[in-house]
């Protein structure tokens, strides 16, 4: 079977007909494509080391069958160089693996560039939990059983990777792995964790689109029309960060009837346009507006939907708003239209949870810090500074970050160095990938 185009029930019932229940993919040192673990998934790594944009010399992929739930994860590292690899885990439905893995590299590598970008001593990491068709996630107990199977997995990647809340996920679902590992964040507050990131994320991303207003000298968001695409969490709560700050105009849409009626509830009498729109709809992100937030699902942005763009700006919540991150951010470049990355703007949801074990504060300076307009390093700054290069270089901003980013990656963790790969190297030499949990 080939296992890049198999769905991913088929890979799991390949997994247990080869009488495995875990499987590892690891690129050595200097090495420049994956290697299985294992003979089952040789296919699998020849299929991810062949597209170098997604690989990317990503260091590991781990993939389980919980025992508990029968549900396949996975956790895939970029580069843990810097520090131990942070990210959330995504519950989340996939036709094929090969949407499952390109999400999982593509994501793991974006928390890389955040955490980089942001000072953060971490790498790059991200999660994954296939959610299988047909099967009510709502069950507390049956739910309660995958984020158990993900905890124990991901305990058994002793550190490797720290995981967090995610799309799909909450708090409540953290609360659950942290019954079966430390190597959890996001968890709630009344377990000693910084709770839910929505808030932080969407005040960073406001502060990102300050800053592309100064860079264009468009003064701030105050009296300006924010185009939305997307009413989750974080969209929610933007949209609550530019009324404070008196922005003229919001047009926003969803395809959730319940999170349109939602927002409407919370700000009645705001100057808010709500629109639900079909599964394929995405004419707001051809809306005439001052900014466009993208803040939905990734791969929004590509050549059929940056031609209708309609804004100077585009800044919004979503991860990988890029369909091909170099042929779309040079699109959005050749028209004039400035784009901020989103590992750029929406950095605050791993500065709030990265560092958790170290304690809270009330109003805590080393998180509030990103959101300051003077800070160097922060998103304001940064923002500032990537532009700055972009118009020295005659390069994208998109390029800029990225650049910027992989070079701050390459730092080793001022105490532990690679650590982040000892513990793969040794979870290789121990059988992880060969033997079952």
């Amino acid at each position: 079977m080939n296992l890049w185009h198999a769905s991913p029930g088929d890979f799991a019932a390949t997994l247990r007909a080869g009488g495995a229940r875990r499987a590892m993919l690891y690129t050595l040192p200097g090495a420049s494509r994956l290697t299985a673990a294992g003979d089952l998934l040789v296919g699998l790594a020849e299929a991810i080391s062949a597209d170098a944009r997604d690989y990317a010399r990503h260091e590991a992929c781990f993939f389980e069958i919980g025992a508990e739930s029968e549900t396949l994860l996975a956790a895939f590292i970029h580069k843990s160089r810097r520090g131990q690899a942070a990210g959330g885990v995504r519950f989340w439905s996939y036709a094929t693996m090969e949407h499952l893995v390109r999400d999982g590299l593509r994501l793991s590598r974006g928390m890389g560039h955040k955490c980089a970008l942001a000072g953060l001593w971490w790498g790059g990491g991200k999660g994954v939990i296939s959610r299988a068709p047909g099967v009510d996630y709502r069950d507390p107990g049956r739910r309660a059983a995958v984020f158990r199977d993900y905890g124990r997995f991901i305990a058994s990647l002793r550190g490797c990777y720290i995981t967090a809340e995610d799309v799909g996920t909450t708090p409540d679902d953290m609360a659950e792995i942290f019954t079966q590992t430390r190597f959890t964040t996001c968890i709630p507050q009344r377990l000693g964790g910084s709770g839910n990131p929505s808030i932080l994320t969407a005040r960073g991303v406001v502060v990102a689109m300050e800053a592309a207003l100064c860079h264009l000298g468009a003064g701030t968001v105050a009296g300006k029309t924010v185009a939305m695409q997307g009413l989750g969490n974080v969209a929610t709560h933007m949209i609550a960060e530019l009324l404070e700050r008196r922005v003229g105009r919001i047009v926003a849409a969803d395809i959730d009837a319940e999170a349109v009626a939602r927002v409407r509830g919370r700000f009645p009498g705001a100057p808010l346009e709500l629109r639900l729109a079909a599964g394929d709809d995405v004419s707001i992100l051809g809306d005439p507006c001052d900014i466009l937030a993208p803040s939905a699902i990734g791969g929004v942005l590509n050549p059929r939907t940056i031609a209708t763009i309609a804004a100077p700006i585009v800044c919004g919540a979503a991860n990988n708003q890029l369909e091909d991150p170099g042929r779309d951010a040079a699109a959005l470049h050749q028209r004039a239209i400035l784009y901020v990355p989103d590992f750029l703007a929406n950095r605050m949801g791993i500065v709030n949870c990265a560092n958790e074990q170290y304690g809270s504060l009330a109003d805590d300076p080393a998180i509030l810090a990103h959101l300051d307009h003077t800070t160097p390093g922060g998103i304001f700054q940064r923002c500032l500074e990537i532009f700055a290069r972009a118009r020295a270089s005659g390069r994208t901003p998109a390029d800029e970050a990225r650049m910027l980013a992989d070079e701050l990656a390459e730092v080793p963790h001022p105490i532990w160095g690679h650590r982040g790969w000892l513990i793969v190297d040794d979870l290789l030499r121990h059988g992880w990938g060969t033997a079952g949990p």
